[in-house]
């Protein structure tokens, strides 16, 4: 039988009524505000929108409801694997709460974040996850004078004066360093990416530095080595290290670096872990499948992006630290084969 309309065109909400048997202005309570309709009646409308084909048009209901049933995720980058696990679960969960994402990245360049914030609240945003705690605070003011939900993924502090849904980076370089110092070592390289607008790396880092200082281990300046997240950079740097008094661990303030570190020493005939140790964060894919199979600190970005999403899709507002919207997602340390003890202690095992 032909489909009647009662408009040329895309099928909407009075087409969806009539095939549904209902008011017009019932499939528009059903859209917003689902919880309201009787579940047969939400059954009705449901199959009769999916056999007409029907598309809801948003940003007509914004006219009249704030909410778009869009949110953003500011994100550093999206050039290699570091936030490409965080990313697929917060948009699998989004849709799972019927809302969709915009995603964006300032390439570790704050001073973007602003016109990104701003580009966002012009497409009405219902919401917007950021990396780490720290940003400009005309971005932050910008969303709080429109009542505009935000939330800092990947970092937890207890003390963050932001809502914060993360893992514990400071503990996360403890860990690792902790390992490297278990092991015997106590001439290791630190391989960090420049950590003044970072507070993730800033956090492992200091992380690192208070383990190995527990443990009556001082590091020199030079063994402190500032590192892009980029692979070719990360293995041209640590190729350079090896050929100029190396040491015998690197400690690298991620997974990416590690990768970079791995490649050098293939490249150099050096043997990962016996004649250097390697160590990384963030249990990235691939970590376990490259040789030696990386040990590291599994950050769980998946959690952590559901978490983000489900958190945003529930707040009416702007959501507030002290009301319970710091959570700590805990961390996981992996041990697989790329560290131990070094020659030298080694031979007195």
């Amino acid at each position: 039988m032909k489909r009647q309309r009662t408009r040329k065109g895309a099928p909407g909400i009075i087409e969806v009524a009539q095939r549904a048997g209902v008011s017009a202005a019932t499939v528009s309570r059903f859209f917003n505000t689902p919880d309201i309709v009787r579940a047969p009646t939400r059954n009705r409308i449901e199959k009769a929108a999916s056999d007409l084909g029907y598309i809801r048009d948003r940003m007509a209901g914004t006219l009249h409801n704030r909410f778009s049933g869009t949110m953003g995720l500011v994100v550093p980058t999206i050039d290699n694997a570091i936030f490409a696990e965080l990313i697929e679960a917060f948009s699998a969960r989004l849709q799972q709460h019927d809302r969709t994402m915009l995603i964006a990245a300032h390439g570790y360049d704050l001073s973007l974040e602003v016109a990104i914030i701003r580009s966002l609240l012009e497409r009405r945003i219902d919401g917007v996850a950021v990396i780490g705690l720290t940003h400009e605070t005309a971005s932050l003011e910008m969303l709080a004078t429109r009542n505009v939900p935000v939330l800092a993924a990947w970092n937890y502090r207890p003390d963050s004066q932001m809502p914060c849904i993360g893992a514990d980076n400071f503990d996360a370089g403890y860990q690792v360093a902790r390992h490297l110092i278990e092991h015997g070592h106590r001439d290791i390289g630190l391989l960090f990416p420049p950590t003044a607008f970072n507070d993730r790396a800033s956090d492992r880092l200091q992380g690192a530095f208070s383990a190995l200082a527990e443990a009556g281990i001082s590091v020199p300046r030079h063994r402190v080595i500032d590192t892009q997240y980029d692979i070719g950079e990360a293995k041209q740097i640590v190729g350079h290290l090896l050929e100029n008094d190396p040491p015998t661990a690197l400690l690298c303030g991620n997974d990416i670096i590690a990768h970079g570190a791995i490649y050098a020493c293939h490249l150099r005939h050096v043997s990962v872990p016996q004649d250097m140790s390697i160590i990384g964060i963030g249990d990235f894919r691939g970590s376990a499948h490259i040789e030696p199979p990386l040990t590291t600190v599994r950050l769980p970005a998946r959690r952590i992006g559901e978490s983000v999403a489900d958190q945003l899709c529930f707040a009416d507002t702007v959501l507030r630290p002290e009301k319970g919207n710091r959570v700590l997602v805990p961390s996981r340390f992996i041990r697989r084969n790329s560290v131990t003890f070094p020659p030298s202690a080694a031979k007195q095992q």
